[in-house]
Order: structure tokens, then sequence, then C-alpha cells
């Protein structure tokens, strides 16, 4: 009897420790989802700003390319 209930103790501490590892395994992993997600969010912004900064530099370009070639028309028109 004694003999017993040490080894279900024994196997009842075991198994304690053994799911606290594993709840903090998961508690880690979900800390650096959380992490990657916020990452992600931020690359998302970054690449939506990059991205609308090309636009309007392209759009400059453009109508720069149009004056000047307007202003290459008039000059040789001229």
């Amino acid at each position: 009897m004694h003999m017993e209930f040490d080894i279900s103790l024994l196997l009842g501490g075991m198994s304690t420790i053994l799911l606290s590892l594993i709840a903090y395994f998961i508690k880690q992993l979900h800390n650096d989802f959380k992490r990657v997600e916020r990452d992600l969010v931020e690359v998302k912004t970054t690449t939506q700003i990059i991205k609308t900064e090309f636009r309007s530099d392209y759009q400059v370009i453009t109508q720069r390319v149009v004056f000047l070639e307007k202003r290459v028309a008039k000059l040789e028109n001229s």
C-alpha cells in the first residue's frame, strides 16, 4: 500500500511538471505569434507607405516628362 501511494504520488508530480512545461511553452509560442502578427502589420503599413510614395513620385515624374515634351515640341515648332 505504501509503495502504491509513492508511485501514484511520483506519477502525479511528474505529470504536473510536464503539464506545467507544456503550458509554459504554449504561452511562449502564443507570445511569439503575437509578436509576428505585430511585425506583419508593421510590414504591411510600411509597404503601403512605400507604394504610395512610389505612385506620387511616378506621377510627378510623368508630369515633368509631359511638360518637357510639350516644351521641346514648342521649341521645335518655333
